[in-house]
């Protein structure tokens, strides 16, 4: 299978997206945040970033899901700052206190071909939101250079659809994380407005866009949605009505990684409910809930 960029697009179709990116960037409007920074003028957005990319790693990761993985591993670019300002971040390092080195379109370009070379099976773009359009104009470039691998956008999951749109049949994989349910949380510990009512317009797009996900026959991820939840203590991230929300509203196909790996990083010490790892139970409980409600994909239970 082709990637979508390659089977649905030609270079100038790619060259009107980031043109068209571009205007939603000149004040920014790229992510819901609307900060209406001039980034191209070195305004700093909510973001913390201006137009300079900047990038923490490059390299193939065996970390991420086993679709994403193979044999070869998943080739990612970690992309420093963020649109969300979470204070429990387990990369806070790189989203909150800048870590990273800037990067040029042409460097960017370069990487994913290197990945390429390396034979990774993806390109996988962790934390890409606040980048988005100079993603686009390096991807110009590296598809000229004869790049061929699905592109995975590796995201917070708050997503303007608006520039969901103008990444449609560029993305091949979608792959966000639904943080919360509850609104007066999502404030509170990532300091965004309307988290839930952007985040599920957001996803829904993304399904529209690319289906549920597809995986080879050698158990490669070629195209569609892979939906993150991270179990936080205490119920913060209101798991049941995010599962719900999957199964009644996505597909009970979806492939929701529901993941345990929490534990108490950066500002997480000044919250008792977020200082500490969350407890089998509480993890076997949302597990247990998403078995029920028919969602079998992408966990253990």
């Amino acid at each position: 299978m082709q990637p979508l960029y390659l089977e649905k697009l030609n270079i100038n179709d790619i060259k009107e997206r980031a043109e068209a990116l571009h205007s939603l960037f000149e004040k920014c409007k790229i992510c819901p945040n609307e900060c209406m920074a001039r980034r191209a003028d070195g305004e700093t957005g909510d973001c913390h970033s201006t137009d300079e990319v900047i990038i923490s790693s490059v390299g193939p990761h065996y970390g991420e899901e086993p679709p994403l993985v193979g044999s070869m591993g998943s080739g990612t670019i970690f992309f420093t700052n963020c649109n969300l300002d979470c204070e429990f971040c387990q990369n806070y390092d790189i989203s909150h206190l800048g870590i990273g080195n800037k990067v040029t379109i042409k460097d960017l370009a370069r990487s994913m071909l290197k990945l390429k070379q390396r034979g990774c099976h993806n390109i996988n773009l962790v934390t890409p939101t606040h980048f988005s359009v100079q993603i686009v104009e390096a991807l110009i470039l590296a598809i000229e250079k004869g790049l061929e691998l699905p592109i995975v956008y590796n995201c917070g999951g708050y997503e303007s659809v608006e520039t969901l749109n103008l990444l449609e049949d560029i993305v091949d994989i979608y792959m966000p994380d639904i943080k919360y349910s509850v609104d007066e949380n999502a404030l509170k510990f990532s300091g965004i407005q309307n988290y839930w009512k952007v985040v599920t317009d957001a996803i829904k797009e993304m399904h529209r866009q690319v289906g549920d996900l597809k995986i080879s026959k050698r158990g490669i991820a070629q195209r569609g949605l892979l939906i993150r939840h991270l179990v936080l203590p205490n119920d913060i991230a209101g798991s049941q009505k995010v599962i719900d929300f999957v199964a009644d509203e996505i597909s009970t196909d979806s492939y929701l990684n529901i993941m345990d790996q929490y534990h108490p990083s950066y500002n997480a010490y000044k919250y008792n409910k977020l200082n500490r790892r969350i407890t089998p139970s509480e993890y076997k409980e949302v597990i247990d809930y998403a078995f029920n409600k028919g969602l079998r994909k992408g966990f253990i239970w």
